[in-house]
C-alpha cells in the first residue's frame, strides 16, 4: 500500500515554519540599532520564500531561484547583524540564521543541494566573521548546517528510491509482456496441434488399417491434407470454414493454392476480417471452370488501404499433372485473376 501525501499540504507547513521566522523577527523589533535594514531583510526572506514555494509544474528548481536565494541568504545575513553590533543573545533578533536555514533546506528540497550548501556555508562564515566561531552554537547555525544535511540524504534517498522503482516497473512490464508472449506461443502451439491432430487423425487411421497400402485416390487426399495443415501454419488469419471449403476444393481440381499471412490483418475488427475471408473465397472459387492452376493469396502490411491480394496465374500448358505443386514452370505465366481486398468498407468505397 502506498501512502501519498499532498503536496499542497507540505507547501502549507513550509510556508507555516516561515512565516514563524518572520513572527520572531517583529517581536524582537525593537533590538536592532535601526528598523529598516532589519524590516528589509524581512521583506527579502518573505519574497524569497514565496517565490520558492510557489506552485510549478517543474520539481527542480530553476537555477536563477536558486542564485536569488544564495544572494537573499547573504543580503539577509549582513543587513541583520549589521544593525545588531553586540550580539542578539536573550532575544530572537538573530532570527536570519534559522531562517536561513529554512529558506536553503527548501532549495535543497527542490533538487539544488548546491546552492543550499553554499547558501549556508555563506552564512557559517559571515556568523563566525560577527560573532566568532562559538556563534556558530550560539545562534543555530550548526543546526542550519544539520538541517541541509537531512535535506540532502533524504532527497537522494528518495531519488535512489525513484530509480530503483522505475526499474521495478520496467522489469515487472517487461516480465509481463514476456510471460503474455510466452502463454500466447503455447496457446498457438496447442491450437495448432489440436488442429492438425483433428484433421490427421482419420487419414492417420486409415493407414494404419491398411498398412499403408493406400489406393492412388487416398494418395492424393494425403497430399491435399499435407497442403491443408500448411495452411494452418503459413495461413493462419487467412483462413476460416468458407475459405478452407474453396481452397481444399480447388486443389482437388488440381490448382495449387498457396496462403501466406504475414501478420498485416492481425488487427483487423472481426466484421472487417470476415468479410476480408469471404471475398477471398468467393474469388478462390470464381477460378472454377477456368484455366487457373496456381492462386497466391497473401496480406498486405500494416499502413496500407489493402488488405490481401490475390493473384491467380496460369501456365498456358494445358492441366497440370497432380499433383501440381511445382510453381517454377517453364515459359512465363499469364496472370487470370488479380484482386485486392480492402480493409475496411472506407477503403473499398474510396477511389
Amino acid at each position: 500500500m502506498i501512502i501519498a501525501i499532498p503536496r499542497s499540504l507540505i507547501v502549507a507547513l513550509a510556508a507555516l515554519f516561515s512565516a514563524y521566522h518572520l513572527v520572531l523577527a517583529a517581536v524582537s523589533i525593537d533590538v536592532p540599532v535601526r528598523t529598516g535594514p532589519y524590516i528589509g531583510a524581512m521583506a527579502i526572506y518573505a519574497v524569497a520564500t514565496i517565490a520558492s514555494l510557489w506552485p510549478s509544474k517543474r520539481s527542480r528548481m530553476e537555477i536563477w531561484l536558486a542564485a536569488f536565494n544564495v544572494a537573499a541568504a547573504v543580503a539577509m545575513s549582513l543587513l541583520v547583524t549589521s544593525q545588531l553590533p553586540d550580539g542578539a543573545v536573550g532575544s530572537y533578533a538573530a532570527w536570519h540564521t534559522a531562517a536561513v536555514g529554512t529558506l536553503m533546506v527548501i532549495t535543497s528540497t527542490k533538487m539544488r543541494q548546491s546552492f543550499a550548501w553554499l547558501g549556508v556555508g555563506i552564512l557559517g562564515v559571515q556568523t563566525v566573521a560577527w560573532q566568532g566561531v562559538g556563534g556558530l552554537v550560539l545562534y543555530g547555525v550548526v543546526g542550519s548546517i544539520a538541517w541541509i544535511g537531512i535535506s540532502h540524504a533524504l532527497a537522494y534517498s528518495l531519488s535512489s528510491a525513484g530509480r530503483d522503482t522505475r526499474q521495478y516497473a520496467l522489469a515487472e512490464r517487461e516480465a509481463a509482456q514476456w510471460r503474455a508472449a510466452q502463454e500466447a506461443h503455447v496457446f498457438e502451439r496447442q491450437f495448432r496441434l489440436g488442429q492438425t491432430s483433428r484433421m490427421s487423425l482419420p487419414m492417420l487411421r486409415q493407414i494404419v488399417v491398411t498398412g499403408g497400402h493406400l489406393t492412388d485416390e487416398q494418395r492424393r487426399e494425403c497430399v491435399y491434407l499435407e497442403g491443408a495443415i500448411r495452411d494452418e501454419i503459413r495461413g493462419r488469419e487467412l483462413l476460416n470454414d468458407r475459405v478452407r471449403e474453396e481452397v481444399m476444393a480447388a486443389r482437388r481440381r488440381g490448382v495449387t493454392v498457396t496462403l501466406l499471412d504475414e501478420g498485416g490483418i492481425d488487427d483487423l475488427p472481426q466484421a472487417d476480417l470476415d468479410r476480408v475471408l469471404n471475398q477471398l473465397a468467393a474469388a478462390i472459387g470464381d477460378t472454377r471452370g477456368t484455366s487457373t492452376d496456381r492462386i497466391i493469396a497473401r496480406t498486405v502490411p500494416h499502413g496500407s488501404p489493402i488488405a490481401v491480394t490475390v493473384v491467380g496465374l496460369s501456365s498456358g500448358a494445358g492441366e497440370p499433372a497432380w499433383p501440381a505443386r511445382n510453381s517454377d514452370e517453364d515459359g512465363e505465366d499469364e496472370i487470370d485473376l488479380w484482386l485486392e481486398i480492402p480493409r475496411s468498407v472506407t477503403d473499398a468505397a474510396t477511389p
